[in-house]
């Protein structure tokens, strides 16, 4: 069995490129969770994913980019009447554009009855995301019975806030996640996200809010300004690892992924949190999702010569 489970929906990615014959689109790799999933797998941490992929060619891509970064994909469903999901990125002014082929996706019809339970109960850590939870009802249902299963088994649970309002409005939002961050061990919210759930904007009152839910890790990642970590009874920021930054677009789900291995490996929040700060600063150097998050190597290398 695996250390990190991560639940969630992977989306195939189309990014815009320029050419001389006109514009074209670069195929890639997204969605929160399976991010996650890649990122801690190349911090060399055993890990497992689990979702719903349609029977179609971008399902198979998935399936192929999993075995080839070493992430357990044995317990992922296929769906044959449905598609999986996928989106495009143009950029505009120097800023994303998405549009997304999500709704009916394979992954958003995944349900509790759906889940591989035993696999969950066998891991150390189970990772999900607001988004998991947002893309249907059968998809946040499946979350808080994995939720419940790893709980029961004394699995570590892990929840990135990752707050998309395109998906869902804000009120149902913030009661769901809040919900779900009553039930979690690890919290992983963005400071943006915070503040529209939480109404709060001082960084300190928004990890005592999540603190005060039950985590009693609260790692709150706060882009260009580094991340306030606080566990173990102490409070730490972590200032932001200084890179020429290209593409911001995963970097949180980076960080998600090398703070998880670190924490399976053993080491103390603040530590993991310094660590995970550098894999997401190193995975803005590139674009795309998935084909910029650094090797352990990488990392490592990084940190001694900060």
């Amino acid at each position: 069995m695996v250390d990190i489970v991560c639940l969630g929906e992977p989306l195939l990615e189309l990014s815009e490129r320029p050419g001389d014959g006109g514009t074209w689109f670069l195929q890639g790799y997204g969605g929160d969770t399976s991010n996650c999933a890649i990122a801690a797998a190349r911090q060399d941490a055993s890990v497992g994913y689990l979702t719903a992929l349609g029977d179609d060619g971008f399902g198979r891509a998935f399936l192929d980019l999993w075995a080839a970064e070493g992430v357990d994909a044995s317990a992922v469903a296929v769906d044959r009447d449905a598609h999986t999901g996928v989106y495009f990125i143009r950029y505009r002014d120097g800023e994303h554009a998405f549009s997304y082929l999500r709704q009916g996706s394979a992954a958003s019809r995944l349900g509790p009855d759906d889940l591989p339970l035993d696999y969950i109960r066998a891991a150390r850590v189970l990772h999900v995301s607001g988004i998991s939870q947002a893309i249907s009802p059968e998809a946040c249902d499946a979350v808080f019975a994995a939720v419940a299963a790893a709980r029961e088994a004394g699995v570590t649970v892990s929840y990135d806030t990752n707050l998309r309002l395109r998906l869902w409005p804000l009120a149902r939002a913030r009661a769901v996640i809040h919900a779900a961050m009553r039930e979690a061990d690890i919290a992983l919210p963005g400071l943006e996200d915070a503040r529209r759930l939480t109404g709060l904007t001082d960084p300190d009152a928004v990890v005592d809010f999540y603190a005060g839910l039950g985590p009693r890790i609260v790692a709150l990642k706060m882009g260009h300004e580094g991340v306030l970590v606080a566990a173990d009874g102490e409070r730490v920021h972590c200032p932001p690892h200084p890179v020429a930054q290209v593409d911001a677009a995963g970097a949180g789900d980076v960080f998600d992924g090398a703070f998880l291995s670190g924490i399976v490996r053993g080491v103390r929040p603040v530590a993991a949190a310094r660590y995970a700060n550098v894999a997401a600063a190193l995975s803005t150097l590139g674009r795309g999702a998935v084909a910029p998050i650094p090797r352990r190597a990488a990392v490592e290398a990084a940190l001694r010569g900060a």
